[in-house]
């Protein structure tokens, strides 16, 4: 396991230098001049950090659900708590009653993401079961999904809809550190409910009915837990648009390295995320092509075929 670690620890170092010097013309980390450290500063390393902090949430978040919900299949968007806080955003910016660049844009779609989060789990039930939280998020994610392309489609006009279609495909780009650090206390909220209930997250490898018999509040704690999902979910959507499959690859990476336990599948998973994530964006931003792809295009790409073999296997250990 220490050799593992050291190995990824490694990659992970190479991938952020490769992340950090790349964007140019060619590979440059070292700054020449004042407007080369500006870039550095204003430019690459917000970007590094926010596709860093994205990773790590969406990774979370994913272990999280998969231990919850007991699906290895399962991800942020199956809860419809991205959908929810990506509609909060649009509609808003349909009406127009704010700027696209006004500071508390977010607060907006992270209340979208709490609000999607209060219907789960009112038709959830007060004492909701994994397969009945899938039900409902399925549910509330396709409507998520309709309404969106219900405003997409009564845009007031082309750059309004080509602006917003870009930022539902998920990107870190041209983000500043004002985006950075409006994730950070999500983020560090999020984990801080993770940790209060880090008991009830160990003893999710048990079966739901032997955790109902161990003395824990289970509504309260399921609660708990998907809030902290919805902060974190809802501050990667609002702030580099919908990205998905990290949750759901990253969870399994960890686990193809021996690691099974609850808490650790969560610590490294977040870590995995964030350097899986960092990775991509490093590769859309080498990519030579007449416009930068989104990142959340390139990873639907990677991630997709990823969810087939999953299938495969799942379907060949079921047989």
């Amino acid at each position: 396991m220490t050799v593992r670690l050291l190995i990824i620890a490694t990659l992970a170092l190479l991938i952020v230098l490769w992340h950090l010097g790349s964007g140019g013309q060619s590979w440059s980390l070292i700054p020449q001049s004042t407007l080369d450290y500006y870039i550095l500063e204003q430019i690459r390393a917000p970007r590094l950090m926010l596709a860093l902090l994205n990773g790590v949430a969406l990774g979370v978040a994913g272990s999280v659900l998969q231990l919850l919900l007991r699906n290895p299949l399962a991800e942020p968007g199956i809860t419809g708590i991205a959908g929810g806080a990506a509609v909060a955003t649009v509609v808003t910016l349909y009406w127009g009653a704010v700027s696209p660049v006004v500071w508390w844009l977010p607060f907006i779609g992270m209340a979208g993401g709490l609000i999607t989060l209060a219907l789960l789990w009112v038709f959830a039930g007060s004492q909701p079961r994994g397969i009945r939280i899938i039900l409902v998020g399925v549910a509330l994610a396709a409507i998520s999904g309709a309404l969106i392309a219900v405003v997409l489609n009564l845009a007031p006009n082309p750059f309004a809809f080509q602006e917003w279609a870009l930022w539902l495909m998920g990107s870190v780009a041209n983000r500043g550190w004002a985006y950075v650090w409006l994730m950070i206390p999500a983020v560090v909220f999020a984990i801080a409910l993770l940790v209060s209930q880090r008991s009830y997250l160990q003893a999710q490898v048990f079966d739901e009915v032997t955790v109902e018999t161990l003395g824990f509040h289970e509504g309260r704690s399921k609660f708990l837990l998907l809030l902290a999902v919805a902060l974190l979910v809802s501050a990667s959507v609002v702030t580099a648009g919908i990205i998905g499959f990290i949750g759901l690859v990253a969870p399994h990476v960890v686990r193809l390295l021996g690691v099974n336990r609850p808490l650790p599948l969560v610590i490294f998973s977040g870590i995995v995320g964030g350097v899986l994530l960092v990775a991509v964006d490093a590769l859309v931003k080498s990519m030579d092509t007449r416009v930068e792809l989104q990142l959340g295009v390139v990873i639907a790409l990677l991630g997709a075929p990823w969810l087939l073999v999953l299938l495969t296997k799942q379907e060949s250990r079921d047989a």
